[in-house]
């Protein structure tokens, strides 16, 4: 019996090899990976090691996507000034990790007038030959979706877009006070939720062109700060000083099958790793409506990436030399 068991236990340490030489990276790097609900595991080799794709677009043909007053449009970015502004919220049937309001004084910053297209991605792709986005079939924008967000990136997509243009990722401080302003409003336009001046909760069934509802911009003229897509910021997701959300809340967690029955039935507990979560604001085109309030405050693992996740880059302010 103790020889059976033996032999039972090297066959399954030998299966485990097995499937671990199967996995489509080194699994070391698992958090530098797309992670993606239902994802099969031949799709994400192939997208992972390009396998079968095309080149989508060649340098010259990604910078004639679109006219040149369009790019300067979308490569427009907006003055937010230096000062305080009211961060987070104090209402109770608010979710507890915007909780407590608090003031923030920041330096002045510069960020994006609009979420980063599909088009400026393309640029940057051709340029770098970084890794397109899943849903481009052959490495090419999707017919249609031109000046839509960029989605399916993960966070460490984001952050090296925003290091080749010369730019980074907006910290949620940021990226709120760029939206409310200095008199703590809960959407870019007021105080009332107005759905004709935002894409959320599926009244489009899809994301939407950055500049479909000139009618939702900000106090500085920043555009889909509420709605289209979630969108990445620089910042780990942490509590803020004094808030009552649980702590447990914060803890970056994966699921997993901790046991032989679990993993037959297809059962996975939130199991605690030591990566954190990521930070994301804005709320999206599948959102409840008052999570595109600016004080929300939503999270996923940085490798994570989704449909209606997008980003937008921001800038500090190059201080000038006396006298100039």
């Amino acid at each position: 019996m103790i020889g059976g068991t033996l032999h039972v236990v090297k066959i399954g340490a030998g299966r485990m090899e097995d499937m671990r030489k199967l996995a489509s990276y080194d699994l070391h790097d698992e958090n530098k990976r797309v992670r993606a609900a239902g994802e099969d595991i031949m799709l994400h080799y192939e997208h992972e090691e390009g396998i079968n794709r095309v080149v989508g677009y060649t340098v010259a043909e990604a910078e004639n996507l679109l006219p040149k007053a369009k790019w300067k449009e979308l490569d427009t970015t907006i003055l937010i000034p230096a000062g305080s502004f009211l961060m987070g919220t104090n209402i109770e049937r608010a979710d507890a990790q915007n909780h407590p309001q608090h003031t923030v004084t920041l330096p002045a910053y510069r960020i994006d007038k609009y979420p980063v297209t599909n088009a400026q991605y393309a640029r940057f792709v051709a340029a770098t030959s970084h890794r397109p986005p899943s849903s481009w079939k052959n490495g090419r924008i999707p017919e249609g979706e031109i000046l839509r967000p960029v989605t399916l990136v993960d966070w460490y997509d984001a952050a090296a877009y925003a290091k080749w243009a010369g730019k980074r990722l907006p910290t949620e401080a940021e990226y709120e006070k760029a939206g409310r302003s200095t008199d703590g409003r809960t959407w870019p336009w007021g105080n009332k939720m107005d759905p004709t001046r935002l894409n959320t909760y599926y009244n489009v069934g899809s994301s939407t062109n950055v500049d479909a509802y000139p009618k939702g911009a900000s106090p500085y003229g920043v555009m889909d700060l509420s709605g289209n897509v979630n969108e990445w910021v620089a910042d780990d997701f942490l509590p803020y000083p004094g808030t009552d959300a649980p702590k447990e809340l914060f803890q970056g967690k994966i699921g997993r099958a901790t046991s032989e029955k679990d993993q037959a039935m297809k059962v996975v507990d939130l199991v605690p790793i030591s990566i954190r979560y990521k930070a994301l604001r804005g709320g999206s085109w599948k959102s409840d409506p008052f999570s595109t309030a600016l004080y929300h405050r939503n999270f996923a693992l940085p490798n994570m990436a989704s449909d209606f996740f997008g980003f937008r880059c921001a800038e500090d302010v190059k201080k000038q030399a006396k006298g100039k």
